[in-house]
């Protein structure tokens, strides 16, 4: 707990439970996205994905990680979109 409070005055804290989630969910469909990528050889997909696993690693505020995370999402699915 003295660990936890030096921290803390350092600036440093936990995240909270919902930037955990949005973390793991969009982490998760850009490794989707990478496979796929990497299958059928189209490296929007690939890069996308890439951009989904790693972005949240730069990204501190939940608000950003949600609204940074949706956008690389509708990137990632937009010449599907178009097509239909």
């Amino acid at each position: 707990m003295n660990d936890l409070n030096a921290l803390q005055g350092l600036g440093l804290s936990l995240p909270s439970p919902s930037y955990l989630f949005g973390m793991l969910l969009f982490s998760l469909l850009g490794m989707g996205a990478y496979w796929q990528g990497k299958r059928t050889q189209v490296p929007r997909t690939k890069w996308l994905g890439v951009a989904l696993m790693f972005y949240s690693y730069a990204v501190s505020e939940t608000w950003q990680l949600y609204a940074l995370g949706l956008a690389l999402t509708a990137a990632l699915f937009w010449p599907w979109w178009q097509n239909r």
